[in-house]
């Protein structure tokens, strides 16, 4: 029953007692209103693997859902987080996929997030825990929702074909990185499909060298040539991409600099990077985080947030 990553904020809790914690959840929600603070001091403070015990233990003790009992008693982005809190890392980037394509427009920002910085084995894990729960496949919806090149970018990252081995082969990367320069900088318009081909196929430690050639042949860095070429969501993928195989901490942190940086929070992107991370790298994002803009995460989010949202997301990222 281990943890999914060995960079987070969230470890196995000591002495874990599926039962008690089943018991002190109902305790919280018995009576008139729901002693928060209990959820969060349980919830907060385990793995996935050890809430899906706690959910066994719930429903065995009192034949409820306890993701039904705490979304009637919750609300709001406090809500939010729990039950995202009580799901398995597929199931919630499911989940998540599902609600940016349903009803009218599409949050495209939650399929480049997803979609770009998952494994081959999470992308297929994610693609079946969808049609399983929603009786349609990703793929389809995915092109039901999106059009043009952002789609096809999509739907190579959801065949999960990525090369995930490491070797380098340098007159490969030499022939990437000229192609992708011949067909952006160098020429009027851009043929995208070249960019797809290197970007959403070679592994992690080509690209590098890919990268490195680039920086050579072009004299700027393949981020600024992508932003310079593209615009809209396929800027955002192709860099999302980039940006993941460079230095996926990084990204995380730069999205949640994002998401409270300015007037407001867009609530949705910061729920959903510290439910999915926390587990996994949060000390390399909040590492990042510091590094990047001198100012700690936890303090970011004090300043964005309040209540009870506030608090339960301070738990996950493991304060200061």
């Amino acid at each position: 029953m281990a943890a999914i990553g060995n960079r987070g904020t969230v470890t196995e809790a000591a002495g874990f007692d599926p039962e008690a914690d089943a018991q002190r959840l109902r305790g919280a929600m018995k009576g008139t209103g729901t002693d928060e603070k209990v959820v969060i001091e349980v919830l907060a403070h385990r793995t996935v693997a050890q809430r899906q015990r706690i959910k066994e233990a719930f429903k065995q003790a009192v034949g409820k859902d306890l993701a039904d009992e705490l979304s009637s008693e919750l609300s709001g982005n406090f809500r939010a987080v729990v039950l995202g809190l009580l799901m398995l890392a597929p199931v919630y980037d499911a989940y998540e996929l599902r609600n940016a394509m349903k009803g009218a427009g599409t949050e495209e920002a939650c399929l480049v997030d997803i979609l770009a910085s998952r494994t081959n084995p999470e992308i297929k894990t994610i693609t079946a825990v969808f049609k399983k729960e929603y009786g349609k496949g990703l793929e389809d919806t995915v092109c039901g929702d999106t059009s043009g090149m952002f789609q096809r970018v999509l739907v190579s990252l959801l065949t999960a074909g990525r090369d995930e081995g490491d070797k380098v082969d340098a007159a490969q990367a030499a022939i990437d990185a000229k192609e992708i320069f011949e067909a952006g900088e160098a020429r009027w318009g851009t043929d995208e499909v070249k960019f797809l081909t290197v970007l959403c196929v070679r592994n992690r430690n080509h690209l590098m060298r890919v990268f490195e050639d680039y920086q050579k042949i072009s004299g700027r860095d393949i981020e600024d040539s992508i932003k310079r070429e593209m615009s809209g969501c396929l800027e955002d993928v192709f860099l999302a991409i980039v940006k993941c195989m460079r230095n996926k901490p990084a990204f995380f942190a730069e999205k949640l600099y994002k998401s409270m940086k300015g007037l407001g929070t867009t609530d949705s992107v910061l729920i959903r990077i510290v439910v999915a991370r926390a587990e996994i790298d949060m000390l390399d994002i909040k590492a990042e985080f510091l590094k990047k803009y001198g100012k700690t995460l936890p303090s970011f989010i004090k300043g964005d947030t309040s209540g009870d949202y506030r608090k339960i997301l301070l738990e996950l990222v493991g304060g200061e």
